[in-house]
């Protein structure tokens, strides 16, 4: 791998660990203010908004200027988000300015992979990627639920600054100061990603019309982008599959929160740790991805997905932590395992047919409008008295059955279209070599 490789990993670990060590503050901060359990379901389609409002902009937004420089500004954002909610702006419309940052952050992160690296290290560095924001996951969750938790708050809140009222007065208050910090680091490393040598592709600019003019003239070319991959034979199942997973796996974090509470009686420092052993699962599965796994034969992970929907519906038998952290782990693993080389044929199928930035936009945008919509209906389904365990039935039926779909859809492919598919896989093979 190029040098650069770890710099932008090293950038993507802290940004994503204080990313999901915010979550868990804001779940608190909700909590300890005493907002009801929708609000803090909320939070999840809350983080999505922009991801799905500005999708046909933050593409070519990441096109347009070096990379590292859109996720320094992104970084910027994320730390507005917390001041806002430092400062007694509700932490659901904070949070959702911190997922605008997020929304910018993700195309120029993946995109800069293509950039900088050949097809045929794709699905390892992809591998490596997620490994590495797996990793940040299970010290998010720790580290937030510890920051907010009665040992570690105790001494942040007994610290003063000389003559200076900070105003942080709570548990979640002085987490999130925490955080400012992390964020910071990562903005340190987003200086020191080099420069791809990529050619840029510049926003369309026409002067005879106004900023917000040619913004909407961005919208045509996202749906060109848009229906491009989606008639694409193996774009069309990769994408169908990771925005499934995401549109699952992102509320499936809140509601393991949820579940742990529930089953096991947990408060949020001890619940965030069961986000965690998902996320170890997780790490292990996409590392063993990205060692066995091509991106030719990268749609015979299929089976797996469905193996996972049916697990997920399991959970609501479990009561046992003996029983649910190895259960938990392996729930994790195929999700790593189904992620990787299905991200990695996106991301490669993308880049031939439009450009890194724009593909990965037109990702973001499927894959959370599925958060945003699931979210939505778990969030509504818990203010009319759904519980968690009738959630999380929901999620793992809904993940099978709809697994199911997406492997007959490429069979009929494989049926209708051999000699299509066959080209694009080859194309696939002679990029791995």
């Amino acid at each position: 791998m190029k040098r650069g490789f770890y710099t932008i990993m090293s950038a993507q670990f802290f940004s994503s660990l204080a990313d999901n060590a915010l979550f868990v503050t804001a779940v608190e901060l909700l909590r300890a203010n005493g907002a009801p359990e929708w609000q803090r379901a909320a939070l999840v389609p809350m983080f999505a908004l922009f991801y799905v409002v500005l999708a046909p902009f933050v593409g070519a937004f990441a096109d347009a200027l070096p990379k590292g420089r859109v996720m320094l500004i992104s970084n910027a954002i994320k730390v507005v988000g917390c001041l806002m909610m430092l400062f007694g702006h509700h932490p659901l419309i904070a949070y959702a300015v911190i997922g605008l940052g997020a929304a910018a952050y993700s195309p120029a992160k993946y995109g800069i992979l293509t950039e900088l690296l050949p097809a045929s290290q794709l699905v390892k560095a992809n591998g490596w990627i997620e490994g590495l924001t797996i990793t940040s996951i299970i010290l998010g969750v720790l580290v937030g639920g510890q920051l907010v938790g009665p040992t570690i708050s105790h001494h942040l809140l007994n610290f003063d600054f000389p003559y200076l009222d900070t105003g942080v007065d709570t548990p979640a208050e002085a987490a999130i100061a925490v955080l400012i910090l992390i964020y910071a680091v990562a903005a340190w490393f987003n200086l020191h990603i080099p420069l791809t040598g990529v050619t840029m592709r510049p926003l369309r600019e026409d002067p005879n019309k106004s900023l917000l003019g040619n913004l909407m003239g961005l919208l045509p070319d996202f749906w060109i982008c848009s229906k491009r991959l989606w008639s694409d034979k193996l774009g069309q199942i990769s994408l169908s599959t990771t925005t499934l997973f995401w549109g699952a796996s992102g509320n499936l974090r809140y509601i393991v929160l949820a579940w742990g509470a529930a089953a096991l009686g947990y408060s949020t420092t001890q619940a965030s740790a069961l986000v965690g052993v998902v996320a170890i699962g997780t790490a292990v599965g996409a590392v063993l991805a990205s060692m066995r796994m091509r991106l030719d034969n990268a749609t015979r992970v299929i089976p797996m997905g469905v193996l996972m929907g049916v697990l997920v519906v399991s959970m609501i038998y479990i009561d046992n932590l003996w029983v649910a952290v190895p259960f938990l782990i392996l729930l994790g693993g195929l999700g790593g395992f189904l992620v990787v080389p299905m991200n990695a044929l996106l991301q490669h199928r993308g880049h031939n047919l439009m450009g890194a930035g724009r593909s990965i936009a037109v990702q973001n945008f499927n894959e959370q409008l599925a958060i945003l919509a699931m979210g939505g209906f778990y969030s509504l389904s818990t203010k009319m008295g759904l519980s968690a365990f009738g959630a999380i039935t929901v999620f793992g039926l809904l993940v099978a059955g709809t697994m199911v779909l997406i492997g007959l859809w490429h069979l009929n492919n494989r049926k209708k279209h051999p000699a299509e598919l066959e080209k694009l896989l080859e194309v696939a093979r002679r990029d791995c070599h």
